[in-house]
């Protein structure tokens, strides 16, 4: 079971009327516990509970319902019971149907203390029961996986009801309805939009229950907020869309046709706007949420949840470790605080395999963090911030998460103006959105990064669609970074020679073919690579991916390395292979490195080490080769005659039966 599957099951548990005899196996079936498994727990068999209303599930949970108010006392005993020692449970839960309490034992994790009703919220605390290791931010608010959840209940109904939106022609307009309503949600529960549940409220009430006009009342909401105030009077705008702010942003520009809904999609959309969109945590949300799209990947819903300590392997060493040290040794100067600031004001972020976002939105984050100190120090803690939003830039293959890396550093600008402002001052400068492209959808080893992106200090000009249908003869926009630095970061697709489809293929064979032989041996990943190290040739960029740990071994080392030291570039850092897992059952992850490249050599490189129970050690070294270690930088080239023997090597290690004769 995923992430969004244990949620339902666990939200439908909690809807239930609260059986005292049958909860502690309902509770386990939910994380996945097979009937076999719950039939011998039920028996006794496997069940060596000392508690009254005990099942004790050995190497993994004890739990015992009891009386009205008698949860303190029966989680004491499950605490202090003999057998919950010798099981070695992970946790013990009690529950009156009314409260429930659990403890992680194995962990200093506060306790999950709350009503019965709301235990779905805490689900990824019980994660182990599972097999899944969630990440603290899914362990604490489990409402990104709701909303995706739900969303996707939605969007696959839409789809029964309105088949000729899952074209390919159609599948755009689909995605962009989606990237709308997710900014509905998260505006009516945060104050943008004026009035508690106003887009849900006017739905519910505007539209008939049969649900006959449900996508006449969306689109006249989705046509006022593309509307001047000014305006609305000329364009008969409905009393009841008149309440909607103007956007801009050519978030709600172009069509407003909406999918015509059924009275279940009807519900689902109404279920979705009554969670509290304000918990939305922007980088949890954006990976969730990005597979629902995909036919391909909605199996995986839930899935490709990054963690921001595995995005930080990637952007402290990068440049966020710099800069902190700077705000250490600029202490409470104001000159130097000031100097600081400016330098963060001009820094660029690209990411050209973005995704929905997670890299630029946890840059934005940190690089705000480190603003706001600054602005502490400075006595100016409601002062604007100076890190422009469209300094952190990307480039995406597929057209929702291209909209939702959007929507997601929208809302991570947001909640950073919250939390280091206030709510006023974050509102007062919300709308309308700025229509500025940050996202590019194309191809990225086909675009060129040099015109996409420019070079320090120039204007540059986007040559594909781009987000929220900005036409291709846009305006040029210009960076706000004169002199600035540039980084470019990300988790590109891996693809080995044997996994990669005939596009891919095409697509690293037009960087590479006419440089070297050999090139089809290459991951697609290094396609990344070789793009970024071609653009540093124009540009002073510092570059770290994530990449297959295949790169810097054997064949793909001799390979790949010669071009990327031709280019002038040395590798600065690196992580050495660690396992890059996801939110699947049991899932072991894919083992990968982190290369972090620049073309100003540091006099100090570090290799990064993380052993099997996850610490994380740094050497400091004196260079760093194409194989990852403190060595001379010599690559070793394959060969076909044996260097001390005479005979030929022919078919590799191929397994040759006894008495073999070759014919």
């Amino acid at each position: 079971m995923n992430a969004l599957e244990i949620e339902e099951a666990i939200s439908e548990l909690a809807e239930q009327p609260f059986d005292k005899a049958e909860f502690p196996y309902q509770f386990l079936a939910a994380f996945g516990n097979k009937a076999t498994t719950i039939k011998r727990l039920r028996s006794g068999a496997s069940n060596s509970s000392d508690i009254k209303g005990g099942v004790l599930q050995r190497n993994n949970i004890h739990i015992a319902t009891c009386d009205t108010g008698e949860v303190d006392a029966t989680l004491q005993a499950l605490r202090q019971s003999p057998q919950t020692a010798a099981a070695r449970a992970k946790f013990i839960l009690a529950t009156d149907g009314d409260t429930l309490q659990a403890e992680d034992l194995t962990t200093d994790d506060a306790p999950v203390i709350c009503d019965f009703e709301e235990f779905p919220d805490h689900f990824g605390f019980f994660g182990a029961l599972a097999g899944i290791s969630y990440p603290k931010p899914l362990r604490d608010n489990s409402f990104d996986v709701r909303a995706t959840r739900l969303l996707n209940r939605l969007y696959v109904e839409l789809l029964k009801e309105s088949p000729e939106w899952d074209t390919e022609e159609r599948r755009p307009d689909m995605n962009h309805f989606m990237a709308r309503l997710i900014f509905c949600f998260f505006a009516e529960d945060t104050d943008i939009f004026h009035g508690e549940d106003l887009f849900t409220r006017t739905v519910e009430q505007m539209s008939e229950r049969d649900s006959s006009n449900t996508h006449e009342v969306i689109g006249a909401i989705f046509r006022a907020m593309d509307c001047k105030l000014d305006d609305r009077e000329a364009t008969n705008t409905p009393r009841y869309a008149n309440q909607f702010p103007y956007v801009n942003g050519q978030l709600f520009s172009g069509s407003t046709e909406v999918p015509r809904f059924t009275k279940i999609a009807r519900s689902y959309l109404i279920n979705i706007g009554n969670l509290d969109w304000k918990r939305i945590n922007p980088d949890i949300f954006g990976s969730m949420i990005q597979a629902v799209a995909d036919d391909e990947e909605r199996g995986a819903l839930g899935m490709h949840y990054t963690s921001v300590p595995n995005i930080l392997k990637v952007l402290n060493p990068l440049f966020l470790d710099d800069l902190r040290e700077k705000l250490e040794e600029a202490g409470d100067s104001p000159i130097k605080l000031l100097n600081l600031r400016k330098r963060m004001a001009k820094i660029r972020v690209f990411d050209p395999a973005c995704g929905s976002g997670n890299f630029l939105v946890i840059a934005y984050k940190e690089m705000r963090a480190i603003e706001a100190e600054i602005n502490r120090r400075r006595d100016e803690i409601n002062r604007r911030t100076e890190i422009p939003l469209t300094n952190f830039r990307g480039i995406e293959l597929r057209d929702f998460p291209a909209e939702v890396a959007r929507l997601a550093l929208i809302i991570a600008e947001y909640q950073c103006d919250v939390l280091y402002r206030g709510q006023k001052e974050a509102l007062a400068e919300f709308l309308p959105l700025d229509a500025q492209n940050w996202i590019t959808c194309g191809n990225a080893l086909e675009l060129d990064w040099i015109e996409l992106w420019g070079t320090t200090g120039t204007s540059v000009k986007i040559r594909s669609d781009d987000l929220f249908q900005t036409p291709l003869d846009q305006a040029e926009i210009d960076f706000e970074n004169e002199g600035g630095e540039t980084y470019i970061c990300g988790n590109p697709p891996y693809k080995g020679s044997n996994w990669r489809t005939k596009q891919q293929t095409e697509d690293l064979g037009r960087l590479v073919s006419s440089r070297v032989k050999g090139w089809k041996a290459l991951d697609y990943v290094a396609g990344w690579l070789l793009k970024a190290s071609h653009y540093s040739k124009y540009c002073d960029a510092s570059i770290a991916f994530v990449t297959t740990n295949s790169i810097c071994q054997g064949l793909q080392a001799a390979i790949l390395w010669p071009l990327i030291f031709a280019d002038g570039l040395r590798i600065n850092f690196a992580h050495t292979s660690f396992k890059w897992s996801n939110l699947a059952s049991h899932n072991a992850g894919v083992s990968v490195i982190v290369v972090g490249l620049g073309a100003a050599p540091t006099q100090t490189k570090r290799i990064f080490e993380t052993d099997a129970l996850g610490t994380t050690t740094v050497r400091e070294v004196a260079q760093i080769n194409a194989y990852l270690l403190n060595a001379a930088n010599v690559v070793v080239h394959g060969a076909r005659e044996p260097l001390s023997f005479e005979a030929d090597m022919t078919d590799g290690s191929e397994v040759v039966p006894e008495n073999w004769t070759g014919c």
